[in-house]
């Protein structure tokens, strides 16, 4: 992973998170439109989750937005541009590039997450929250339909009664609770939002990588089934994943375990 992506745009950066560093930092860079959204924007950050995806060089991926607000959706002043066109097009719905994305992102999110960005925060796998975030989804307050999943994911993650308040009655969502209701993972002052993500990420990054990207998607296509074809799909990616290991990777696996035991007791 280099320095700033060239075709990324000034609105979309592309970072190391910092030298060396195997973590990358996706920043949407319009904070004079609170990060709102224009058409090439969304094609540039689902161009940089696919980018990232195919980099050997990255383990994980923390996405901000400068300034006092995470992203405050689409820039309705394009609206039938965008709202025409972003539908049926995964080349520029950055939502499902960020579902594509093998790699663990982590959201630091400070100010607000409109709409849009609010689904974009939710395409996350986790999330960091500064003490001034609010979620919102004004999607019946404007007559604009969910498209990038909000009306179903909100709902599993919080219960559907919330997230029919927070949807039908366009009521914010604290930090506080979105920590409390599972939506935020950490709440921290806003000046350490994008610190903690990068700590949060650095600590994924520092892990098998082959066995985060398998473990993020079995965790990710088992929460599509019920439990009992969750845990059969478990079983069947652990017995394919254990059979395709070689007598040097166990042998591997049993040095890297009796290290850890002599400095530490073993938690397996």
């Amino acid at each position: 992973m280099g320095a700033t992506s060239p075709d990324s745009g000034d609105l979309i950066l592309v970072e190391p998170a910092r030298p060396g560093s195997k973590v990358a930092v996706v920043t949407i860079n319009r904070p004079d439109a609170l990060n709102a959204l224009t058409r090439s924007m969304m094609i540039s950050l689902a161009s940089a989750f696919r980018r990232l995806d195919a980099d050997d060089g990255v383990a994980a991926v923390v996405l901000a937005g400068r300034g006092r607000s995470f992203c405050a959706g689409v820039d309705l002043t394009a609206a039938e541009e965008v709202f025409k066109g972003d539908v049926n097009d995964p080349a520029a719905n950055p939502v499902a590039q960020m579902e594509l994305c093998r790699k663990p992102i982590v959201g630091a999110v400070a100010g607000f997450a409109v709409t849009a960005g609010f689904e974009i925060a939710l395409a996350c796998d986790l999330l960091v929250a500064g003490r001034s975030a609010k979620f919102l989804d004004t999607h019946a307050k404007f007559g604009i339909f969910p498209s990038w999943g909000l009306s179903q994911k909100l709902s599993r993650l919080i219960g559907p009664n919330r997230a029919r308040e927070v949807s039908l009655a366009c009521m914010p969502v604290t930090a506080e609770m979105a920590e409390k209701w599972g939506l935020a993972n950490h709440i921290v002052e806003d000046s350490q939002v994008l610190s903690k993500a990068i700590e949060v990420a650095e600590a994924i990054a520092r892990n098998n990588r082959n066995l985060v990207v398998l473990y993020k998607s079995v965790i990710n296509d088992g929460l599509q089934l019920d439990m009992k074809h969750a845990r059969a799909l478990e079983k069947e990616r652990a017995v394919n994943y254990y059979n395709g290991m070689t007598k040097e990777q166990f042998a591997n696996m049993q040095k890297f375990i009796q290290g850890r035991s002599s400095r530490a007791p073993s938690k397996l």
